[in-house]
């Protein structure tokens, strides 16, 4: 799209028209990427999945944090409710691991504090078992 003010001169300052009627064209594609709107029902549904799933983290992390569960195992064999939890939430409910340790453990094994627990390949989920096993 040309928005020069002349039509040749490409370093000509731009028409306003010319800015707004680009700026409508590519908002008006952003609206057609939206989701597909959902009913009650699927929003009730996905709400009661959502919330079973935080209440199964809440739990687990109290585990965790009186040692009633082994971060290793969870993380070897994650449960399906795990799989969308950050590793980083998920070390920092070990006893003894805190922000600082925690951090040192996933730069160790190259692991962005942002992963999720079903997102870390093979290597590094090994290599942080390993290193949480020291």
């Amino acid at each position: 799209m040309n928005l020069c003010a002349n039509g040749l001169n490409p370093l000509a300052p731009a028409l306003p028209a010319a800015i707004l009627a680009a700026h409508m064209a590519a908002s008006s594609v952003k609206t057609s990427l939206a989701a597909p709107e959902r009913s009650l029902d699927q929003r009730m549904e996905a709400l009661r999945r959502a919330n079973g799933i935080r209440t199964a983290r809440a739990k687990l992390k109290k585990d965790l944090k009186a040692s009633r569960a082994s971060i290793n195992a969870i993380l070897l064999d994650p449960p399906e409710y795990v799989l969308t939890a950050k590793v980083f939430d998920m070390l920092l409910a070990v006893p003894k691991y805190g922000r600082v340790k925690t951090n040192r453990i996933l730069n160790q094994c190259r692991i962005s504090p942002s992963k999720t627990i079903g997102g870390l390949s093979e290597r590094q989920r090994t290599e942080l078992v390993s290193q949480l096993r020291r």
